[in-house]
């Protein structure tokens, strides 16, 4: 006789999976709905989101603790979310190390994760029309536009900026495809981000970082509740549409992760206040470095590649309001 998993051990099974993905959404171009959907759990997970709605706000007003629980799937969405948190700072650290003192290398990899998730979205649009193609054009322009701002290069350093890089990094956890990392890494937030983290670690706590945390959550807990049913909108009306746009997206930001970038600031000690300019493929030394770097990017974009023919099978059904598994 098979014994049936425990309550604990449904949990512990949920927290693993929230581990895998928060250690996918610390790693830009790796999304962690992606992974989610490789372990089969997306539909599941965006659905308790998505019932953050009247019913469950009437549910509390009622006091209906136990109906309000099993309306958002409580005990799955804790289980998960600690998994997530732990992943995050397991790899935030490693992350922040990796940027700072590797940065060349740690871009390149960045680079051929976002590259390969990048053909992924496209393969997702079954038939091209020239309407899709503009658009995809138009998306790749208005990121190549917005990256190479400079108010992205020297981000503002204040709490509202925080909050909003909350609000829109957010949403990359229901597009399999797109990381919320990779959003931080364009916002010029996510040095910052694992630098808190990579501070807390080594108990070093400060009111800032404290403060900094509870907005960015603030506004990741907004984004998520506001735009999630917006995405799923889109999704449902237009996928063929917000497809392209992303991949056009994706793939004009690639100018903020080229792995090739000279620092123009060597005497700045600090990672989140230096300036690097590009160099152009003339410019590149072919040495062993160079050879490195291109190894490292094509092993990334490999690896996405690999993790996509896992999520066969598994494919996203539509995301109506089916009833929450209890």
């Amino acid at each position: 006789m098979t014994d049936q998993p425990t309550g604990f051990r449904i949990d512990a099974t949920h927290a693993a999976r929230g581990l895998l993905m928060g250690g996918a959404d610390i790693i830009p171009g790796v999304s962690g709905g992606t992974v989610a959907l490789i372990l089969g759990i997306y539909n599941r997970l965006v659905t308790a989101i998505s019932h953050v709605d009247a019913t469950l706000i009437r549910h509390l007003r009622n006091r209906q603790w136990s109906e309000a629980a099993g309306h958002i799937d409580l005990r799955f969405l804790m289980a998960l979310g600690f998994g997530i948190a732990t992943g995050i700072v397991a790899l935030g650290s490693v992350m922040h190390w990796l940027l700072r003192d590797h940065t060349q290398f740690t871009l390149a990899a960045f680079f051929g994760l976002i590259a390969a998730s990048s053909l992924l979205v496209a393969r997702m649009i079954q038939k091209w029309t020239p309407g899709l193609i503009f658009l995809i054009l138009a998306g790749a322009a208005a990121a190549f536009w917005i990256v190479r701002q400079p108010a992205l290069t020297q981000p503002p350093d204040a709490l509202w900026y925080v909050f909003l890089c909350g609000v829109v990094g957010i949403c990359a956890m229901i597009l399999p495809g797109i990381s919320g990392a990779f959003i931080l890494l364009i916002l010029g937030k996510y040095h910052d981000i694992t630098g808190i983290i990579k501070d807390t670690l080594h108990l070093q706590i400060t009111l800032d970082n404290i403060l900094t945390v509870v907005v960015f959550a603030a506004g990741c807990l907004i984004g998520l509740i506001s735009f999630s049913k917006i995405l799923r909108w889109l999704l449902a009306k237009h996928e063929p549409q917000t497809m392209a746009v992303l991949c056009g997206f994706m793939l004009g930001s690639l100018w903020k992760i080229w792995p090739f970038q000279q620092d123009i600031t060597p005497d700045q000690p600090e990672f989140k206040l230096k300036q690097f300019e590009h160099l152009s493929l003339s410019e590149i030394p072919i040495d062993g470095r160079f050879w490195l770097t291109l190894g490292i990017a094509i092993a990334a974009a490999l690896f996405v590649l690999i993790l996509d023919r896992m999520t066969h099978g598994h494919d996203i059904l539509p995301l109506e309001d089916e009833q929450t598994p209890k």
